[in-house]
């Protein structure tokens, strides 16, 4: 159980920090539309802070130790008994609450930090009250706030370095990971978090780094940006993600392979069809194509974005081959990785999610140009050169075969020990092991077959024949993958796309 008696102090704090009032309107509009109580209040708030010295200082932090000390003294002497520990919060929690005032006084930073008080400031981030970490969040929000450190850059820095040398970072974004997006104090103390992370960035712009390194910061970004509900802190989210991708190349690889350029294409594929509903929405969808800006820089990011973009959308894929793109996608197809200088010290796992992706584009091409003189020049792709390219999909074909095969054989043995595995975990198994890259490749061969060029038949039923295969072979592939196709994009949209895979059964 939490001492949550002080709850409303907290509200009323964040009230007052986002800039509305608790009063009536009534003396505003007696005074011309000036809030004379709100002048008061500011006018004092400002009395107080000139009121601030290093005298003033010593007393605060003094305060606020003794106080921790009895807080860490109950809750050791009644581990079981939070109500007798209650009370020791609740005073800790005004402590903290006394601190926000350095804030007015950032000269006097460096006298906080000489007097070691910061270690136990942080060490609270990870206290068990959720309340009481919140607090230290709303903390180190005020004293790294912009308007605050914008005119004292010396004093700033030394705050600053020091709440990294004591892990900062890693205390905030643990924190982080265990706040409730359904706690309205809790959904603030996030704002707040990622406010903080952004000061410090601003004062030391290595911290965009390091917080991707030390923390799993990007992971509860993507996390969050997975979400299709949209938030005010799903829009800050985004915020911080551009900020860390934009002068980073280690943060945009790191996002990268993480999968991070399909989440942010995906994220922007929701306005396809609709626009943003406010400002706000619209803000963060011009975030997120800042961060697919900065995403594609490096090279072997390029190559997801290509992919996805062409998926289920013939535009793209006309304008690909317009663009002459068949020329650079076809030499990297047949496995000619100097045209791709990423490649060539990749290891192997990240070369075949390349290879993979390239049969996903060429599938997407044939899917997505039906007709006219570009299906004519993807086509002759096929017949150039003796027909490598078919060759090279046979071999690519035989390769993922191999795979699925055993993988089916390892989880049959297993059924034999008496695990228990439903038919659907089964599918999902051997799609891993390179079933579905194995479709996509029956997929291409249905496209070639129906286009009834005798030549290309010829070469793959000679091709078959050597690898002791039959047609039948090919359409067992398809027809497994008819019988999977799911209803994600709507029933019509799966009777269509069974429909397509059918009539290569059929022609085969």
């Amino acid at each position: 159980m939490e001492a949550t008696t002080d709850r409303n102090h907290h509200t009323t704090a964040k009230r007052k920090r986002d800039g509305t009032h608790d009063g009536d309107d009534s003396s505003a509009a007696a005074n011309g539309g000036v809030d004379l109580s709100l002048l008061e209040e500011i006018e004092r708030s400002q009395n107080s802070v000139e009121l601030v010295d290093v005298k003033t200082l010593k007393k605060l932090v003094l305060s606020f130790e003794r106080r921790l000390r009895d807080n860490i003294a109950a809750r050791l002497k009644y581990p079981d008994q939070p109500e007798k520990f209650a009370d020791s919060e609740i005073e800790l929690h005004e402590e903290i609450e006394k601190l926000k005032i350095l804030a007015g006084a950032p000269e006097l930073y460096p006298d906080l930090v000489n007097l070691n008080s910061i270690p136990a400031i942080l060490d609270l981030l990870t206290h068990d009250n959720t309340d009481i970490a919140i607090d230290v969040v709303g903390l180190l929000q005020d004293l790294t706030d912009e308007d605050v450190l914008d005119e004292n850059d010396e004093p700033a820095q030394i705050l600053v370095d020091c709440l990294i040398e004591n892990n900062v970072l890693e205390s905030l974004v643990q924190n982080l990971l265990r706040l409730s997006e359904s706690d309205p104090d809790e959904v603030a103390a996030v704002y707040a978090t990622l406010s903080t992370i952004e000061n410090l960035i601003e004062v030391k712009p290595a911290v965009a780094e390091m917080v991707c390194e030390r923390t799993k910061l990007l992971r509860w970004i993507v996390g969050k940006i997975k979400i299709r509900e949209f938030d005010s802190n799903k829009q800050y989210a985004s915020e911080i993600l551009a900020i860390l991708l934009q002068s980073s190349v280690a943060n945009q690889k790191r996002l990268g392979q993480m999968n991070g350029v399909d989440v942010v294409l995906q994220a922007v594929a929701m306005y396809k069809s609709r626009d943003p509903k406010s400002l706000d929405e619209e803000e963060m969808v011009e975030n997120l194509f800042d961060c697919l800006c900065c995403l594609l820089m490096p090279l072997e990011n390029k190559e997801r974005a290509l992919d996805f973009a062409m998926t289920n959308y013939p535009p793209a894929c006309e304008r690909f081959v317009d663009v002459m793109g068949l020329k650079t996608a076809f030499p990297a197809f047949m496995g000619k990785a100097s045209s791709i200088p990423t490649l060539k010290n990749k290891k192997k796992r990240s070369k075949e999610e390349f290879e993979e992706r390239l049969i996903s584009l060429v599938a997407s091409l044939f899917g997505g140009i039906l007709r006219g003189s570009r299906r004519e020049r993807l086509l002759s792709k096929f017949v150039e050169n003796e027909y490598e390219k078919i060759d090279r999909l046979m071999e690519l074909y035989m390769r993922y075969s191999n795979r699925v095969k055993e993988e089916t054989e390892r989880l049959d043995a297993l059924e034999l020990d008496d695990l228990e595995m439903d038919e659907d975990e089964k599918y999902n198994r051997k799609l891993e092991s390179g079933l579905y890259s194995l479709q996509l490749i029956a997929v291409i061969l249905g496209h070639l077959w129906t286009s009834e060029h005798p030549r290309i038949r010829a070469r793959i039923e000679l091709l078959l024949k050597q690898q002791k295969l039959t047609k039948k072979d090919v359409k067992d592939v398809l027809q497994e993958y008819h019988d999977n196709i799911g209803d994600l994009e709507g029933p019509d949209e799966k009777e269509k796309a069974q429909a397509k895979i059918q009539r290569f059964i059929a022609a085969l």
